[in-house]
């Protein structure tokens, strides 16, 4: 079998266990060596120079859009937007769409599993707005029922806010009935793809979303680089996010005409090395293969959960089912503070994450504060798994108990 990990230099020679992926993914070779063939052949502006270089910078930049677009199932590449991330994707739409179309007395649906990201531009728009923010509550497990979605989107309701895999259980949310739910009540349907983009193949037409956003670090490419894909019908009627230079087609001393979609949402030189790095990284999951990378995510989260079941003082959170977890597992130890688990694991070389995972709606749902959260991707593997494990086991007696 490829040793996946050969193909990322930072793995090359060493030893540390990386379980931080949902926070920010590895980047293979081939992503660092776009970005530098990029900076050291055509590093100019796109899309306004005339010359050899700027031409050549822009037909890499449009290659990159229309990659991202193919990735999710776009209709056509002018659907996608680039932004800095997942962040600012979703505060675009609110911002935009929201401004124009969310007024007082309105509802605006979110489910309780959403990534700070996914709530505060939505709770934000309510507060200037007058309208109502109104939560989808999870069962323990991280479940939204049928019963749930259906009972709280209502004739008022004006756009619903959905990650299509929580960041801190791991469960997939039924995308496709709340986007039915909402489009039966003539909502917008917005979808974090954040956490599911790096790991599985999506459709947006086939998930119902209006809006969908994803992060380009997550999924092996560079930070700095983000897309929101919506609508076309939808995008056209936005007004722009950000004004200046580039997304203008003319300027007058009293008015302005916008560009084109999706030119009219980039304003300001735009990051042109990123989207080559995400073209880059794009590929790559394509000649690895979704298959490939979820197989070993499965194989991987079975054999992490199955061992720290048998720790008797580590709880788990989220649902009963490994593969229902897609490569998260959130975890608190028996009188040891999330941060203190961190720490003690850093000391061996195990990277995990500790903290309210910007979820802190979520957590005081479950009835915690914080947590530990370790996350997997392909190119992990068993051997980490089993050193992580055993080093799990050590951490209450490390931190002065008994055992």
């Amino acid at each position: 079998m490829r040793d996946f990990r050969e193909d990322f230099p930072i793995f090359r020679g060493n030893s540390t266990i990386y379980f931080d992926s949902a926070a920010t993914a590895q980047r293979p070779a081939a992503v660092h060596e776009a970005m530098r063939a990029f900076n050291d052949t055509v590093n100019a502006n796109p899309l306004r120079g005339l010359y050899d270089w700027s031409v050549r910078a822009t037909e890499a930049y449009e290659e990159a859009r229309s990659t991202a677009a193919r990735f999710i199932g776009a209709a056509r590449p002018e659907e996608v937007i680039f932004t800095r991330n997942t962040t600012e994707s979703l505060n675009l739409v609110a911002y935009t769409w929201g401004e124009e179309n969310v007024g007082e007395g309105a509802e605006i649906a979110v489910t309780i599993l959403e990534h700070h990201s996914n709530l505060l531009p939505w709770q934000m728009l309510a507060k200037r707005k007058g309208a109502k923010l109104v939560f989808l509550e999870c069962l323990p497990d991280g479940t939204v029922t049928e019963e749930e979605i259906r009972s709280k989107l209502t004739d008022r309701t004006k756009l619903v806010a959905v990650g299509q895999v929580s960041n801190v259980l791991g469960v997939e949310n039924p995308v496709r009935s709340i986007a039915a739910a909402a489009h039966e009540k003539g909502a917008v349907v917005v979808v974090d793809g954040a956490q599911s983009a790096p790991h599985r193949p999506v459709d947006v037409s086939e998930l119902g979303a209006d809006f969908f956003a994803f992060s380009g670090h997550k999924l092996m490419g560079p930070m700095g680089i983000g897309v929101l894909w919506g609508r076309m019908e939808l995008l056209e009627k936005m007004p722009p996010f950000l004004t200046g230079g580039e997304m203008i087609e003319q300027v007058t001393r009293d008015s302005a005409v916008w560009a084109e979609v999706p030119h009219k949402f980039e304003a300001g030189t735009v990051n042109a090395s990123g989207a080559v790095g995400l073209k880059a990284a794009i590929e790559y999951i394509g000649e690895i293969g979704f298959g490939v990378i979820m197989e070993k995510e499965r194989t991987l989260t079975r054999l992490l959960i199955g061992e720290m079941q048998r720790i008797p003082e580590v709880r788990i959170y989220g649902p009963e089912d490994p593969q229902a977890h897609n490569g998260i597992v959130s975890f608190n130890i028996e009188g040891c503070h999330p941060h203190d688990v961190a720490s003690v694991l850093d000391s061996e070389g195990i990277c995990v994450r500790a903290g309210h995972h910007c979820a802190q709606p979520l957590l005081a749902h479950l009835g915690v504060s914080s947590t530990a959260r370790a996350s997997l991707y392909f190119y992990n593997t068993e051997e980490e798994v089993l050193r992580f494990a055993e080093a799990l086991r050590k951490v209450r007696r490390w931190l002065g108990y008994g055992t």
